[in-house]
C-alpha cells in the first residue's frame, strides 16, 4: 500500500477499513425504530434507567411526535436526557396515539386512517351521460 508522500496529514480515520471502526451492529446513542405496518406506524425506542413518569410523548402542530424525558418536579433531574422528534407522516389519527413503557422500552403507536372512498349508486347514473370537457 502506497501512501502519498504527506502521508502524515492523513487522519488515521480514512487509514483503518470502515467495517472495523463501525461495526454493522453498532447502533448510535438515542436510536429510535421506525416500523411500518398497514393499520400503524410504530416508533420504538431502548430507553433504561428511566421512570415512566420521567418520559413524554406529545404532538406539536398535529405535525411532530416528540419523544423526551422530563423531570418529574424541579428539585430532580432525570435519569438520562433523551428528545427526539419525528414529522409525522400524512393520513394519522392523532386521536389514537397510544404509547407503552416496559422493561426500558417505550413503544409508541401512531395508527394510519384509512382512506375513505366514495360510493356512486348506479341507480343515480343517468341513461345518457353527457362529456362536458376531455382531458388533454
Amino acid at each position: 500500500m502506497d501512501f502519498p508522500a504527506s502521508h502524515h496529514s492523513v487522519p488515521w480515520q480514512y487509514l483503518v477499513p470502515s467495517h472495523l471502526l463501525f461495526p454493522y451492529n453498532f447502533i448510535p446513542q438515542n436510536y429510535v425504530r421506525w416500523t411500518e405496518t398497514p393499520q400503524s406506524h410504530i416508533f420504538s425506542a431502548d430507553i433504561p434507567g428511566v421512570r415512566k413518569e420521567e418520559l413524554r410523548v406529545e404532538v406539536e402542530d398535529s405535525r411532530y411526535l416528540i419523544i423526551r424525558t422530563e423531570a418529574v418536579d424541579e428539585s430532580t433531574e432525570p435519569a438520562s436526557k433523551f428528545e427526539r422528534k419525528f414529522r409525522l407522516p400524512r393520513m394519522v389519527d392523532l386521536d389514537a396515539i397510544t404509547a407503552g413503557y416496559e422493561h426500558g422500552v417505550l413503544t409508541v403507536t401512531v395508527p394510519r386512517t384509512l382512506r375513505r372512498g366514495f360510493y356512486i349508486d348506479p341507480s343515480d347514473v343517468p341513461e345518457r351521460l353527457e362529456v362536458l370537457a376531455r382531458a388533454a
